[in-house]
């Protein structure tokens, strides 16, 4: 096997990130191991990997990769949005509403509210967090580890 180094930890997380928009989630989750293994402090690729977890349908992975990114960056309103719709797929509603909430408050964007219930319709968001972030994602492209790049 090749030596790894940076750059192919870049190149890897931008494969991983293409892979998931490509709907290959476990892809995605193959390349992420290898650069979280080397840079477990990597914020950016533990979201892109919690993503990829969701989005596989692997509720419980993808919880724990959101909490850890929510304790070094507790203030990550989509963290605590993909963590609620986590929440909310594995059935455990009370623990969504407060991370809806949350993101909410930490970001009055009109899914967050949706999802919150705090605007007037109260009617809860269908899309999910690869969704939500795919809309957003245009904004921050070009953001190396931004947080609406994963």
């Amino acid at each position: 096997m090749p030596e790894r180094n940076p750059e192919t930890h870049v190149i890897d997380f931008r494969a991983a990130e293409q892979l998931l928009d490509a709907r290959d989630p476990r892809g995605a989750v193959k390349l992420l191991d290898s650069v979280i293994a080397a840079h477990p402090e990597n914020t950016a690729a533990r979201l892109l990997r919690a993503r990829a977890f969701f989005a596989a349908a692997q509720l419980r992975p993808a919880e724990l990769e959101f909490e850890l990114v929510l304790e070094r960056e507790p203030d990550n309103a989509f963290a605590h949005f993909a963590l609620a719709r986590t929440f909310e797929r594995a059935g455990r509603p009370d623990q969504a509403t407060r991370h809806f909430r949350l993101a909410a408050a930490l970001d009055p964007k009109p899914e967050y509210l949706r999802a919150a219930k705090f605007d007037d319709r109260g009617a809860s968001d269908d899309r999910t967090p690869d969704q939500d972030q795919d809309r957003d994602a245009s904004d921050d492209r070009d953001t190396p580890g931004g947080r609406g790049t994963l």
